[in-house]
């Protein structure tokens, strides 16, 4: 990765040094000023003294002194390379020979001592031209990526006391009110607590279709207000924002190098060395073995031979690939945490889901109350009494179907017991509300027919006592059915597992023709799954939402999260993040990490093939240092104007 540019000043190369230097010397540290022409004055007049002086020897015949010609050269020379010297210097000091600064300057200064100054001025004037593009590129790359997503304004209106105020959003404590005018964008989450609202969210989610909020609903810092001025309870410091979370993953993800990009690092650290011996070789041997031995003759081909060596094509291009990927997926909607996940996407061949969340809406809706022994505000009420203490989707159902009940009972010593429900007191008495398994677990006996009702249901007990149960039903999300179709059109296997009963799973999983489903699992069940698919020698992608789908999203290749409705704890251990809880975005996140790979291959190929033609053709004397210089700023623009195409794609989930 390139951190420290040449043409920095020596103070910015010395501050990013220490920080950014790895094993092969080629550190570039890239800032808004890199594409900037000012950056790079002295470069640009090297290159007009350059042209200048090829224009009127060879374009008008004009002859110079040996000495004339020297002075011009070496002022062009320095103009142009004079921070690649200075960091060649800088490196050499610390102990670090073998990095791409010495090489240039050891070919350029060769050039010179065998009386080839315009060749040795043209390779360090494109070679420097070389950088810039690069730099520029990379830089880029960073920028659009921050640009996309750090759009937090910095300044809110705080309502006070029926006065507005315009506070830095940074200032803003928990629970204040801020008013957001049509056309803002939101500094902060919060609490709608306007009637309703229409927002942009693509910004979080890539969807740009407007999204209408009512009163109670949580808007999210980065929409964008549509159509009337509305008031929000500030519920989250700005830090602490859903899109400074989004920001700091994406900005984290650049740092977290791809087993390509690791490599390609180890790679040039043993390559550049190589090639330096293979040149001192090639300008030493062939004195023990060629009569009519000419130094001159045999050390031009040795600076042919380390100019066209130089991997920068390689060094840059491959992570500026893994930029363009990050962004277009983050563009879409999709936060990859690294570049290394890009390439682990590339391999996936079975994708694992939950049901809950990830293939349905997890909006569920109270369906049917039966009661036995008592009333259905009763039962409700039980129910309700221990949900209320859950954030779990099913829970928030009965509390919502329940709405204001006149009288709810209080529960105390309230435990939720992952995969099975609920249990607490109400009034002095045990209540359980979960499923079977929790009555069973308690030694509560209740009716056998329940066992056969296909819907989710929730079964009550009170001190001891069945006492009814309750039927929760969830709808498939919109494009489940289509993005299962995709996946196996790609050759994808799929695979469900979820918490609820078999009959619902199997029932689900036969509208959207899943491949294998499996019902009735604790958390340590989907563990338990999961390990039989890896022992099979599948990749797994692993989607989940919720808090007990942590551990699988941990255990896979690939741990994919719902953002929006999922849990803080799966969002945390995933490793990518689907922003709106579309589960086709599924399917583009697998597109971009094989777009990702292909592009970088093709780069790595063509670098390759070119640099190794080059170097026999350098090695024999047939290629001069023009050619090489030309082959070498060439190969490392085709890279990364390829790099560039990743950005500018339209992936269709």
């Amino acid at each position: 990765m390139k951190d420290c540019c040449a043409h920095h000043s020596p103070q910015q190369v010395e501050k990013t040094h220490h920080h950014t230097e790895n094993g092969h010397g080629h550190d570039h540290a890239h800032g808004d000023s890199n594409g900037s022409w000012k950056q790079h004055l002295g470069l640009l007049c090297g290159l007009l003294i350059l042209a200048t002086l090829l224009t009127l020897e060879y374009g008008f015949g004009f002859t110079f002194s040996k000495w004339y010609e020297l002075s011009i050269s070496i002022l062009a020379y320095l103009l142009a390379g004079w921070e690649v010297l200075k960091l060649a210097c800088r490196k050499i000091l610390r102990g670090d020979i073998f990095n791409e600064f010495v090489l240039m300057s050891v070919a350029t200064l060769g050039a010179f001592y065998i009386g080839e100054y315009a060749e040795g001025v043209a390779v360090m004037v494109f070679y420097s031209i070389g950088e810039w593009f690069q730099d520029a590129a990379v830089s880029r790359a960073k920028a659009s990526i921050k640009a996309l997503l750090d759009i937090r304004p910095d300044k809110v209106t705080v309502l006070k006391d029926g006065r507005t105020e315009a506070t830095a959003a940074a200032a803003v404590n928990l629970g204040d009110h801020i008013l957001v005018k049509a056309g803002e964008k939101v500094g902060l989450d919060g609490e709608l607590l306007t009637e309703s609202g229409s927002f942009n969210a693509a910004a979080l989610t890539g969807e740009s279709r407007p999204d209408t909020k009512h009163q109670g609903e949580t808007i999210f810092a980065g929409m964008i207000n549509l159509n009337k001025v509305v008031e929000i309870k500030v519920a989250a410091l700005f830090k602490d924002s859903k899109l400074s979370k989004i920001l700091k993953l994406v900005q984290d993800a650049s740092a977290r190098k791809s087993q390509t990009q690791l490599f390609i690092s180890r790679f040039a650290k043993i390559y550049t060395p190589i090639v330096f011996f293979l040149a001192l070789a090639l300008a030493l041997l062939p004195y023990f073995f060629i009569d009519k031995y000419v130094f001159n003759d045999w050390l031009y081909r040795a600076l042919v031979f380390l100019v066209i060596s130089c991997p920068c094509a390689l060094v840059v291009s491959i992570p500026l690939g893994y930029y363009g990927g990050i962004g277009l997926a983050s563009k879409n909607g999709i936060l990859f945490k690294g570049g290394n996940f890009l390439d682990v996407m590339t391999k996936i061949d079975t994708v694992v889901m939950d049901k809950t969340g990830t293939l349905t809406k997890g909006v569920f809706k109270v369906q049917k109350i039966v009661p036995q022994g008592i009333t259905e505000e009763e039962l409700l009420g039980y129910a309700v009494a221990l949900e209320k203490n859950s954030t779990h989707p099913i829970a928030q159902a009965i509390v919502a179907h329940a709405g204001k009940m006149a009288s709810t009972p209080q529960a105390t010593a309230v435990e939720e017991i992952p995969g099975h429900g609920m249990k607490g007191t109400v009034g002095g008495l045990p209540v359980l509300a979960g499923n079977v398994k929790l009555l069973q677990q308690h030694q509560v006996d209740f009716p056998k027919e329940i066992e056969s009702v296909i819907d989710t249901r929730v079964v009550v007990a009170v001190g001891k006592k069945y006492v009814g149960y309750l039927t929760i039903a969830d709808e498939l999300k919109a494009d489940a059915e289509e993005t299962i179709k995709r996946l196996h059109d790609m050759n994808i296997r799929t695979v469900m597992l979820s918490g609820d009963k078999q009959a619902v799973v199997e029932q689900a999983a036969e509208q959207l023709k899943i491949g294998a489903a499996y019902g009735d699992l604790l958390p340590e069940g989907k563990v338990e799954k999961v390990e039989e698919i890896i022992q099979e020698g599948r990749h797994i992608a692993f989607v989940g939402d919720g808090v007990n789908d942590a551990p699988v999203i941990a255990l896979a290749d690939a741990g994919i999260a719902m953002g929006g409705l999922g849990s803080d704890a799966a969002i945390e251990t995933a490793d990518v993040i689907i922003q709106n809880d579309q589960i086709g975005k599924l399917v583009a996140a697998i597109k971009i990490g094989k777009l990702t790979r292909h592009i970088v291959w093709q780069n790595i190929i063509l670098a390759m093939a070119i640099k190794i033609a080059v170097l026999s053709f350098g090695a024999f004397g047939v290629a001069n240092l023009w050619e090489a210089v030309i082959a070498d700023v060439g190969v490392a623009l085709l890279a990364i104007l390829n790099a560039v195409r990743i950005q500018k794609k339209n992936i269709q989930a």
